[in-house]
């Protein structure tokens, strides 16, 4: 188990000669955290921070997580739904992502958006817990969203200013290269799928000075295509998922309606062995 030597050395980071100090790890966010693109057999979502609290679990024995990100949720709902259940489980380990699905949004001022976000890091900083941003990733590599990296940079800045200025550790998507190709993301071009999700917790990890066995994923290599079946795959997914992303802003509805947080109290994390499906797992392992 060796410490990556990328890790950055932020104030809050601990030096981990040994064994992380954290006991109580509490994620809150949107999509991004609850793991959406990252699917379990049964349903369920598995995601970077599970990948985390697992690495972490394995660490030390009197461990607990809890997730309480819904998919959809703008940085307001977050504010208000999650910072203080967040708060109330006493963790000492936060992480902390919100705000992506303000800046996608046409029209939404970054600024603003980032005044809403430094206030919520105040609120999670006040009992002395390690909290974890992030930057938003890099968006050049995409056509989708390549039009807001302006946007997006702007909000990075703004996020690093405050980490500096409340002592948090900074998660810098935007300097995650691994990740800046198609073939990490899912079908819907939105969110990570399980290799983007991997290699998110790999750079967490390292933002944390946390020493693990996590090894880079490959991906496959991309089969070479015609415009023409390029095109029609563009297509199929404006059908399959821009166009009831369009439809659901135009109905003021979000794809966390009624949905509920998937590890609402802090259970402890049961590691799986190497090899061992995530298929097999109980209620209590992540």
């Amino acid at each position: 188990m060796t410490l990556d030597p990328r890790s950055p050395r932020t104030p809050s980071s601990p030096d981990n000669a040994g064994p992380h100090p954290w006991r109580r790890y509490v994620a809150i966010g949107d999509s991004f955290t609850e793991g959406i693109g990252d699917p379990l057999p049964d349903g369920g979502h598995r995601g970077w921070a599970d990948r985390v609290a697992t690495v972490l679990g394995s660490q030390v024995d009197d461990f607990a997580y809890a997730n309480l990100a819904v998919r959809g949720k703008l940085i307001a709902q977050i504010v208000a739904d999650q910072i203080e259940p967040a708060l109330a489980l006493k963790p000492d380990l936060i992480t902390f992502s919100a705000g992506g699905n303000d800046v996608i949004r046409p029209g939404t001022d970054p600024d603003a958006v980032s005044l809403q976000f430094e206030d919520a890091v105040r609120r999670l900083r006040r009992d002395g817990a390690t909290v974890v941003v992030f930057t938003a990733v890099d968006t050049e590599f995409t056509p989708v969203f390549r039009g807001i990296r302006g946007k997006v940079a702007i909000y990075n800045e703004n996020i690093r200013a405050i980490a500096d200025a409340h002592d948090c550790v900074v998660a810098d998507q935007w300097g995650l290269k691994e990740v800046q190709d198609m073939r990490f993301f899912d079908d819907d071009r939105l969110h990570y799928n399980s290799l983007g999700h991997h290699e998110v917790a790999r750079m967490v990890l390292r933002a944390l000075n946390v020493p693990n066995d996590l090894e880079p994923m490959k991906a496959e290599t991309e089969a070479v295509t015609t415009w023409r079946a390029a095109r029609e795959k563009d297509l199929v997914w404006a059908r399959s998922y821009l166009v009831p992303w369009v439809l659901r802003r135009l109905r003021h509805q979000s794809s966390g309606d009624h949905v509920q947080a998937k590890r609402p109290e802090p259970l402890p994390v049961v590691t799986l062995a190497p090899g061992q499906d995530a298929a097999a797992s109980s209620e209590t392992q992540v």
